[in-house]
């Protein structure tokens, strides 16, 4: 039988398949209460069993993978034709990528050779659905219908048995991760990068995209039948990647090296900080210097910036043997927790500079508290365990009335320095840092840098441990160095 004619009868058969277990009843839409209902009438779904909500555990929810490993996963959502599958398999094997491919069942029973062929090349197939349905709006039973026909499809096409289901847009109710369980999958997986290559971008612009937002544990979207210029954004993802140092590995292999978070209420320490209203009376200390007989001195960075840029200063803490301590303003950790749990796991010291970064005179001390305990508790949860007690102002500006608030919320220590280059502007470049620097540290020394994106703190961090060292100073970490305090 002619290729072509075998694949409209497999096509024919999948529709019926579908029609019947996925489509509501005639004169009904999706979820519509007009017809019979098959939870009541099982004759209203063909005669099929009906099928149950699942009351178990629901299965995790990935929109990326909780590590610190220099990994991210490429993933696509749905399927080409047959040459723009043949292009796009061959770019990611030019540049020696394996990706995840999400495909919808009816299009894997239209064309198993495709996914015959990802196979073949070493790459995952996940479940993207049968139809690519909006799930939103369709009811339990019809959810399962589609996911499992789906499974079933892509079983007997490939042999391979999906692990995880994305929704088409990412998008799901709290059905899915019920469903998904109940035919034992592992996940609902949606994403955390997502350059909306539907608005047809260019491949330059699909690549900064990524370029600007990657990160550990990053999930990236892409569809393969919407934007012909997603094949040649493959080049510029993997000059990205490379870039900064990380690996595109599949789905599978990112989840297995990565963790799972805990709740915060189960990390000890995460009510360490706490509303107060009773601060009139705290004591609190600003520690500007440490008085020592030792000639240490402490290297800190506050703020937040990208993960090229952060990355880069991890990286030269680690070939340089320097352990810091990062104050991490929140709300950047908030968006990039992999980050911050990369700074703990190399060994440094991470500490609160607040949720939002506000200069905190110009706040009440009960909203300056509700920021402090906030920045803690996203701060404890990214890391999964207690920051080091230690704050310091946004812009080193405090008053009497804000510091005993901020001590009274559960930070006695006050984080200030005496070593300042405003590494911040970008109008200081690294030799305006390093000599700053270089004239100011003495022992005991508290150094403030920053890690914010385009200043030159990158480029004069080397020169500045070398210069340093070659004076005879140590670097420890600031509440080590608070620890010898005469």
């Amino acid at each position: 039988m002619p290729k072509n004619k075998t694949m409209k009868i497999r096509l024919f058969l999948f529709l019926s398949i579908a029609a019947v277990m996925v489509l509501p009843v005639a004169g009904c839409g999706f979820g519509g209460s007009g017809g019979t209902d098959p939870a009541e009438d099982p004759s209203a779904s063909g005669g099929e069993p009906v099928i149950e909500r699942y009351t178990g555990a629901k299965s995790r929810e990935i929109p990326f993978v909780y590590t610190a490993k220099k990994e991210l996963s490429l993933t696509f959502n749905g399927m080409g034709d047959q040459a723009t599958m043949k292009s796009l398999l061959d770019e990611l094997e030019k540049y020696q990528i394996k990706a995840t491919f999400f495909l919808p069942g009816m299009r894997v029973a239209e064309e198993p050779d495709i996914a015959a062929d990802i196979l073949a090349r070493g790459h995952e197939i996940e479940n993207n659905t049968l139809n690519q349905l909006d799930l939103l709006k369709l009811d339990y039973e019809q959810i399962y219908k589609e996911v499992k026909l789906s499974s079933d499809v892509i079983e007997r096409e490939t042999g391979v048995r999906p692990r995880y289901v994305r929704t088409k847009s990412g998008d799901y109710n709290g059905d899915l991760p019920l469903v998904a369980a109940q035919l034992g999958m592992e996940a609902v997986v949606s994403y955390n990068i997502n350059p909306k290559d539907r608005d047809m971008k260019s491949a330059e612009e699909i690549g900064e995209y990524i370029k600007r937002y990657i990160h550990r544990g990053g999930i990236i979207s892409l569809n393969t039948d919407i934007n012909p210029e997603v094949i040649p954004a493959v080049r510029y993802i993997k000059e990205a990647a490379d870039e900064i140092g990380y690996r595109l590995v599949t789905l599978e292999q990112l989840v297995q090296d990565g963790g799972v978070r805990k709740p915060l209420e189960q990390i000890p320490g995460y009510d360490a900080a706490q509303i107060n209203p009773d601060y009139h009376n705290a004591n609190y200390q600003l520690l500007y210097k440490v008085e020592t007989n030792q000639k240490h001195v402490a290297l800190t960075f506050d703020d937040w910036g990208s993960d090229k840029t952060v990355t880069r200063i991890l990286d030269i803490l680690a070939e340089k043997d320097v352990q810091a301590t990062f104050f991490l303003r929140a709300k950047g950790v908030e968006d990039n927790p992999n980050l911050a749990r990369a700074m703990v796991e190399g060994g440094h010291d991470v500490a609160n500079h607040s949720y939002s970064h506000p200069v905190v005179t110009s706040l009440t001390p009960e909203d300056l508290q509700e920021d402090i305990v906030k920045a803690h508790r996203v701060i404890t949860e990214a890391i999964q365990q207690q920051p080091v007690m230690l704050f310091r102002p946004p812009t080193g500006v405090v008053d009497d009335e804000r510091a005993k608030a901020i001590s009274a919320a559960g930070y006695p220590n006050i984080a200030m320095y005496d070593v300042t280059t405003l590494d911040w502007d970008a109008s200081n470049s690294a030799d305006d840092i390093l000599n700053g620097v270089m004239t100011q540290t003495k022992q005991g020394s508290i150094i403030l840098l920053h890690m914010l994106d385009d200043i030159h703190t990158i480029e004069a961090l080397p020169k500045v441990i070398d210069g340093l060292r070659n004076k005879g100073f140590t670097f420890v970490k600031m509440a080590d160095l608070i620890q010898e305090q005469q």
